[in-house]
């Protein structure tokens, strides 16, 4: 079992940062990839950016050159920095971990509001 628990959400004004963290516990040696999704209301689930046990990452098409994923491997965390925020950004953010023989884990999400 994975267990993941996001953090650093809240409300911003357009054009500021934000930076999410998501802390893994558990059977963290069978993850080899995690990531960032994100659902705005009455919008499907949708990857925002996604890192690999390599480092080897991959964002959305809308946030590439404003997100950063990255990772620390001592702490079992990995982080989303957001810069630029824009108002379309404004959504439920999840955390994800794909572990080898099993379903992907996910965190509780965590809400990002982006307003003036």
């Amino acid at each position: 079992q994975v267990q993941l628990v996001e953090s650093g959400g809240g409300l911003v004004q357009p054009g500021g940062s934000l930076r999410l963290s998501c802390a893994a516990s558990g059977s963290i040696f069978s993850i080899y990839a995690m990531g960032w999704y994100r659902q705005a209301p009455g919008k499907q689930r949708a990857l925002v950016a996604s890192i690999t046990s390599g480092s080897s990452t991959n964002y959305a098409d809308s946030v590439k050159g404003r997100f950063t994923i990255s990772r620390s491997n001592a702490k079992n965390t990995v982080y989303l920095q957001m810069n630029s925020l824009k108002p379309e950004d404004t959504a439920v953010y999840y955390c994800k971990a794909d572990a080898r023989g099993v379903l992907p884990y996910w965190g509780q999400g965590t809400q990002v509001t982006v307003s003036s």
